[in-house]
């Protein structure tokens, strides 16, 4: 299949590429109209010949590749992939942190699933509601100068601890569109797991989405704080290319999803 997939870029390129430019070969006006075409048509090709008419999990040796943050591998995937390893032991899973490339490796073909907010994702590709989660600050269990909750101006006077990411968090990037303040940051997390530690032993404010911050108030010694702000809806969405919406490894990963996604318990704001 890549011998053949090499030999019909080979012809494309060969016929599109034909106007010399120096040294080297550009595309022609026509040859640029159709990259998008092309592209499309390989992938079509690709899937095509790359689904198989059926797919057994227990002697599998697919392998998938998952554009998702901590935050989806922490609450969602961990307890997929003890479950995948029962019933598909050689199948493999790679994740990969998005970034601004990942829909367009969704739309080469080389990543397979993208899980993002709803309000980051891209249109045009097939796509599924996996949960819903609400927002919480995490503070240390001992800080005695945070309540059991924040009111907008407590907030805004606290000291915080913060992430950045492709795009922004939707919390922060909703916050900075909406009012006029900005946070004091004092520190700033490579990802969404490191934030409650951050807030151990300092008076410092963590914004959390609730599910992971559950998980954190189980092994360290912080503390939830409802937010008492009206923020937006967050729901996580699954994205995927949508000519491999019939390939039976790809429904068998999204079903699996989908069961531990909606067995998920709900969460309160």
């Amino acid at each position: 299949m890549t011998k053949l997939l090499n030999g019909y870029k080979a012809v494309v390129h060969g016929a599109l590429t034909i106007i010399p430019v120096g040294r080297r070969f550009e595309l022609t006006p026509l040859g640029e109209s159709l990259v998008t075409k092309v592209n499309d048509l390989l992938l079509l090709i690709d899937s095509t010949l790359g689904t198989k008419p059926e797919f057994l999990p227990e002697t599998s040796k697919r392998h998938f590749l998952i554009a998702a943050s901590d935050y989806s591998i922490n609450v969602l995937f961990l307890d997929v992939l003890k479950e995948m390893r029962q019933t598909a032991p050689h199948v493999t899973v790679a994740f990969r942190q998005p970034t601004g490339k990942t829909y367009q490796e969704l739309e080469s073909g080389e990543v397979d699933f993208v899980i993002a907010p709803e309000w980051h994702a891209t249109p045009g590709f097939s796509s599924c509601r996996l949960f819903d989660d609400t927002y919480c600050g995490v503070v240390d269990i001992n800080n005695s100068s945070t309540g059991d909750s924040l009111s907008l101006d407590q907030y805004f006077a606290g000291r915080h601890v913060a992430m950045e990411n492709v795009g922004g968090p939707m919390f922060d990037t909703w916050c900075e569109h909406t009012y006029p303040k900005r946070r004091s940051v004092d520190v700033q997390a490579p990802s969404f797991s490191v934030l409650p530690h951050l807030v151990v032993g300092t008076d410092r404010i963590a914004t959390m989405h609730t599910r992971l911050a559950d998980k954190a108030c189980t092994y360290l010694p912080v503390r939830k704080v409802h937010l008492d702000i009206d923020y937006p809806p967050f729901v996580e969405m699954l994205l995927w290319h949508n000519y491999r919406d019939h390939d039976p490894g790809m429904v068998w990963v999204r079903e699996m999803l989908l069961q531990y996604a909606q067995a998920m318990p709900h969460v309160m704001p």
